[in-house]
């Protein structure tokens, strides 16, 4: 999601309070807080058809969220909390706030033009440091095209695109990149228009 505009400094726990009850959210930064824009039609539809896919893959006692939990962390010292597209895990919450998740398996972000900055640099850089992060995952929104970064390979980026098969071993699903575009072909150029 994009970042429409940033407000002043609150201390971490007073971010996690107000997050509650607001009506616009947003996300956190050592102290500055960004309110989010909502999503386009194909950032959302991108988005919940590969949350569909990795929901129906996932055994019973794992969980996925889409866009509307937010997972916590600290970064040298520095809180953050984001909303990514689609989270999972397989462990229990570990704190007893039902609104935030510290220990993910996966993450996956679409990136949209105004988001892929955001996305590739100072989230992923906060993304790696949550020791149970197995695996990040990059989805473009307009063209078939995956970034998968995983901790066994040390973070390097792995690309993929429509014709090619991944695995995701954090939620033990084995996909197809045209499966997570397959609602949205003629938009990424998989399905020519007539």
């Amino acid at each position: 999601m994009a970042h429409a505009f940033k407000l002043d400094y609150l201390p971490f726990e007073d971010y996690l309070a107000g997050e509650r009850e607001v009506e616009v959210r947003s996300e956190y930064v050592d102290g500055q807080v960004y309110a989010m824009a909502g999503g386009s039609e194909l950032h959302n539809t991108v988005a919940a058809t590969f949350h569909g896919l990795i929901e129906n893959a996932l055994p019973d006692e794992c969980r996925t969220w889409q866009s509307d939990m937010k997972v916590v962390g600290k970064n040298a010292g520095k809180h953050f909390a984001y909303y990514p597209d689609i989270m999972a895990s397989c462990e229990a919450n570990k704190g007893d706030d039902p609104y935030v998740r510290d220990n993910p398996s996966l993450i996956v972000e679409v990136l949209s033009p105004s988001t892929q900055r955001t996305d590739l640099k100072e989230k992923f850089d906060n993304y790696i440091t949550i020791p149970t992060l197995l695996e990040y995952v990059v989805v473009s929104q307009d063209t078939p095209y995956v970034r998968l970064f995983r901790r066994r390979n040390h973070w390097q980026s792995e690309s993929y695109f429509a014709d090619d098969t991944f695995a995701l071993e954090s939620v033990g699903l084995e996909i197809t990149v045209k499966q997570i575009y397959r609602r949205v072909k003629k938009e990424v150029g998989l399905e020519v228009r007539r």
